[in-house]
């Protein structure tokens, strides 16, 4: 068993001490959660410490303080505290702010949310993930900025506490194209591309998209071309599929068609799968020099030529129909999508 210090806060007091030394003789503004998770509270976080840095440009950054394990060692793995991260956030300063400012609160609602999620599903966030906000990141702020991904922290990196390690881990905001172009390549690489103009990941909320800037886009654009996809799974809200004969329908919702055709020359072209995942059954499109589809009641497989690829490519539109490959064993049905609101009522139909 790992020997704890007398104040039982060892994990919360290696925290301190790494943001001890990164920002020596500062006092954080923290903020602690009025009834924490560990008491019955709602809130998954004890508590976000705040810190003023001026360079490389002057940003607020933000740690969290839970998803680790600040007090005695509670879980069975003793390699890594907690879920093994920390999450941090850096908030590019308004012009007229400076240390003396009262730094913006929102982000502590951001990094609850994120933080509630992991608690709720058990899903742990890594370096190269990424997700759709739903919305701007900062609701009552003006912002492009609708995505996160996840890098490592590139001052705090990760750290060794005796109740094991963790890393701290930063998101980013990102716009709708740029999230684009980090599904057409990866997140690491599209990121290191627009690396320079984010300098330590500082998100900037009134920013502009960066692939505006032709040398950017040009960059993520061979990027793409030369690797493909890192996304091999899609998850669908129709995905079925029937045989008739020697012939088998695809069946997909209009609102998915335009992923699909993005991602799929981007995956078979590089000799890489693309898994389509719906409720309760699972289509596999693989690559190869003959057409073949091998489908069951929950998985199906299906080998693509280049020539059918292309044909999809050309063919397929998020219209309702039915679209014929050249050889006619396989078909795609594209039926239309439904957008419902919170409360389950139609809003939209898509195709």
């Amino acid at each position: 068993m790992a020997a704890y210090d007398d104040t039982g806060t060892a994990g919360w007091d290696a925290i301190n001490a790494a943001l001890a030394r990164l920002y020596p003789g500062q006092a954080p503004r923290h903020y602690g959660t009025g009834l924490s998770h560990t008491l019955g509270g709602d809130d998954p976080l004890d508590g976000v410490s705040i810190y003023w840095n001026p360079s490389p440009r002057p940003h607020w950054h933000y740690i969290s303080y839970g998803l680790s394990e600040l007090y005695d060692k509670q879980s069975d793995d003793p390699q890594e505290s907690g879920f093994g991260f920390e999450l941090s956030f850096r908030l590019a300063a308004a012009p007229e702010q400076d240390s003396s400012s009262e730094p913006p609160l929102w982000p502590l609602d951001l990094l609850q949310n994120l933080a509630r999620y992991v608690f709720r599903s058990g899903n742990v966030f890594e370096a190269g993930h990424h997700l759709d906000a739903n919305g701007p990141i900062a609701l009552d702020e003006p912002t492009q900025l609708r995505h996160l991904a996840f890098v490592p922290d590139p001052q705090l990196g990760q750290i060794d506490t005796v109740n094991g390690r963790l890393c701290f881990l930063q998101m980013l905001g990102l716009t709708d194209d740029e999230m684009a172009a980090v599904r057409r390549w990866s997140t690491m690489g599209a990121l290191a591309v627009m690396q320079p103009a984010m300098p330590l990941w500082i998100t900037e909320l009134g920013r502009d998209s960066l692939l505006r800037d032709p040398a950017v886009a040009a960059q993520v654009q061979a990027g793409s071309l030369r690797e493909g996809s890192s996304i091999g799974m899609l998850l669908l809200e129709t995905l079925d599929w029937r045989s008739e004969g020697q012939a088998t329908t695809l069946v997909l919702g209009a609102a998915q068609v335009a992923s699909v055709l993005e991602l799929l020359p981007l995956r078979l072209l590089h000799d890489k799968p693309l898994v389509m995942i719906g409720k309760d059954r699972q289509w596999r499109f693989e690559p190869g020099r003959v057409d073949d589809v091998q489908a069951d009641a929950d998985d199906a497989r299906c080998v693509l030529s280049d020539a059918s690829l292309q044909a999809m490519v050309d063919q397929l539109r998020p219209v309702r129909g039915v679209y014929v490959l050249p050889d006619g064993r396989l078909q795609i049905e594209v039926q239309p999508s439904l957008l419902r609101d919170g409360q389950g009522r139609v809003i939209r139909e898509i195709g």
